[in-house]
Order: C-alpha cells, then structure tokens, then sequence
C-alpha cells in the first residue's frame, strides 16, 4: 500500500468544503485488494460476537457491510444517517434519511461504517439501535483517524492520511469518468498535483447493451 507523505431541531445547512482536508497527513489510496484484507480482517475479529444483524450505514459503509455479511454468513440491512445529500454535505449534524428496521430488536447488531472521524454517526447509530431494543450493539469501520478511534469497537486501519477509497475515487463528470471532485478539492488543500496513477485500474468494456 502506498503512502505518499505530504442534534439540533433545525439542522444549520452545510456546504461541501465544510470538510477540512488540510489537516490530513499525506495521501494513502486503497486498492480494492486492501479493501477485501481490511474486511476480511473485521470479519474474522466480528466473528465471535456471533452478530445476528449488520447495519450498514451509507453510503461509505454499504461496501464493507456486504463484504463482511457474506463473510460472516449474516443478514445485513441498510440505513442513511448521514450529513451528506446526493454527495454534498448539507447538515451540521447526521440526518435519519432510512431508519434501522424493527427486527433488530433482542439481537446482536454489528453496525458498519466506512470511517471513524467525529465519531457522530456510529454513536447516533448505535443509540437509535439500542433504544429499538437491540440485545447488544457493536460497530466497525475500516478506517478511524487518530481523532476517532475511542468510538469503533473494531478498526482495519487508524491514519491520518487522505484516504482514497476505490470505490469514489472516480465520478462521472461532463460524460467522462473522471478523478472525483470532492478528491481534486482536497489534492488541492494539501497541494499533492494530481496524478492519473491513483486512477483506477479498471478493465475498460464495451457494453452488451445499451
């Protein structure tokens, strides 16, 4: 893996550059290879507590949640508590957009998440869950920051580096799949140049259809 060095009642309503790029420590792309060791490594830790449901919160956290649901052979459900709308940070504070579904009460429940950073969506997370009853609540994330990692009960990686997902790397922009913005943005605040090597190396194909 390389690491290049360089709740309240009327939510206050956000722009994208809420986010705060410049404090991170370098970059560190995640290859889809990284991906897979990080979940199967939070699978094998999750598997003795035994969960009977896993919540996975979007949209960050629906691809470790399937991955670590078909690992553990478990149910796995979706939920939105986000400050994010169609990908722009809208809300101070998270938003319930898709609430955890009644069967999680009297089971244990694994909420999974894509990063640990302030912390606030996995602990309204889990407060929802166990107010519905759940008999025991934990929560993963693949990633926490260093400012993060008192919250997750199992963590892949703790860095402090920009970290570059494989899956929202890329966006469609002007009809071309092109490096993400809201990644171009903060390239930008820790001056690192873009660099077409952190695309990703994806098969190109044709479409059978269209």
């Amino acid at each position: 893996m390389l690491v290049v060095n360089a709740t309240s009642t009327a939510p206050k309503i956000m722009t994208q550059e809420s986010y705060d790029y410049a404090n991170r420590d370098g970059l560190w792309p995640i290859s889809w290879n990284d991906f897979h060791g990080l979940c199967q490594a939070l699978a094998l830790a999750a598997a003795e507590f035994a969960p009977e449901i896993i919540i996975a919160i979007g949209r960050g956290g629906f691809y470790p949640g399937t991955l670590i649901a078909h690992l553990l052979r478990t149910e796995i459900y979706p939920v939105r508590f986000t400050r994010r709308v169609n990908d722009v940070v809208l809300h101070e504070e998270p938003q319930w957009l898709l609430e955890p579904p009644a069967l999680v009460n009297g089971k244990r429940i694994l909420i999974v998440d894509e990063i640990s950073s302030s912390g606030q969506t996995l602990l309204g997370a889990r407060q929802k869950i166990e107010e519905m009853g759940a008999a025991v609540v934990k929560t993963a994330v693949l990633y926490a920051h260093t400012w993060g990692v008192d919250v997750p009960d199992y963590i892949g990686l703790i860095s402090d580096a920009l970290l570059l997902n494989p899956w929202d790397r890329e966006a469609v922009v002007d009809g071309r799949i092109q490096f993400h913005p809201e990644y171009i943005s903060a390239f930008a605040q820790q001056e690192i140049p873009l660099d077409d090597s952190l695309r990703i190396p994806a098969t190109p194909f044709t479409l059978a259809k269209s």
